[in-house]
């Protein structure tokens, strides 16, 4: 045998141990999760002999040399603050858009469907009350097409409703969230005024049951937000001395927030009570809360 061969052999002995050592190493002892990244470095180091073992330890150390340096950080930002983006507005589109109630008017029949199909395809259930005005569409497609989107999301409604309220009615540690959640999914439905006025008073009514059981149980988990829409829903069916509860209700516990103060001004409003809601103005007036122009408004039409 040459003495060329003998050095071959060698070479590849002392290669075949290094990825032994290297496998071993990272398999047995480190115990390395990114096994396949192990047995392809393994692969290369066997097929290249002296250089894949080469490369592999000296990319390791070079790795260990830069990540150890320190980090000039400074011109990084970690502030969570909101960055606002400017987009551009598309003009062509926007060109083209109209509202519901001025699409219905449109005599030609097929722009019509065209438009209604459009709605439908996006995000329609916060315009429900709008397409529930082309039901008396004179075109019986279009009114067909508002019909089926109104029958799914009611369908699916009513059966959440029925399940999120049996939820309710278990009696453990989650009991109380439970009948807020539901009441926060209610109200954006009931809101828009798309169910008949016996289905509206009964939603209504089952709101005001589940968080009176809420208010029992833990009355700190009922935000602002959810007093607001519980009485702004019983004043549309004219349910004023409930409506009244949850508005004291709501003063009591936030009398600070906006909210309380414009529920109890819309509720004296629509009952035609002058000295409660100028009582309820003076006292806004005094306090450091920011009036809206909604509640500008109010105050200007009873005055």
């Amino acid at each position: 045998m040459s003495q060329r061969m003998k050095l071959f052999l060698l070479i590849l002995i002392i290669n075949g141990l290094l990825v032994l050592i290297y496998l071993v190493w990272n398999l047995i002892i480190r115990r390395k999760e990114k096994t396949l990244s192990t047995w392809m470095k393994a692969a290369v180091m066997l097929l290249c002999p002296a250089v894949g073992p080469l490369f592999v330890f000296l990319s390791f150390w070079l790795y260990k040399l830069v990540m150890s340096q320190n980090m000039d950080l400074s011109d990084v930002v970690f502030g969570k603050e909101k960055t606002e983006a400017f987009i551009w507005p598309d003009e062509e589109v926007e060109r083209n858009m109209i509202s519901i109630e001025d699409a219905l008017e449109i005599t030609d029949k097929k722009s019509l469907r065209t438009f209604i199909m459009n709605v439908i395809r996006g995000d329609y259930r916060n315009s429900l009350s709008s397409i529930a005005l082309a039901l008396n569409s004179e075109d019986s497609e279009t009114a067909h097409y508002a019909a089926s989107v109104l029958q799914d999301v009611l369908s699916e409604f009513r059966s959440n409703v029925q399940e999120k309220y049996a939820r309710c009615q278990v009696e453990d540690e989650n009991q109380a969230e439970n009948c807020i959640r539901l009441v926060e999914y209610m109200g954006p439905i009931i809101e828009q005024k798309v169910l008949t006025d016996i289905e509206q008073h009964s939603m209504i009514a089952r709101m005001d049951e589940v968080l009176e059981k809420a208010w029992t149980l833990d009355a700190r988990k009922i935000t602002s937000v959810i007093y607001k829409d519980i009485s702004w829903c019983l004043l549309d069916i004219q349910d004023y001395k409930t409506c009244e509860k949850w508005c004291e209700r709501s003063m009591e516990q936030y009398p600070a927030a906006l909210s309380s103060y414009t529920s109890q001004l819309k509720l004296f409003f629509s009952c035609g009570d002058k000295e409660k809601f100028f009582d309820v103005m003076k006292r806004l007036r005094a306090s450091d809360i920011t009036i809206d122009s909604e509640t500008l408004e109010l105050i200007r039409t009873f005055m």
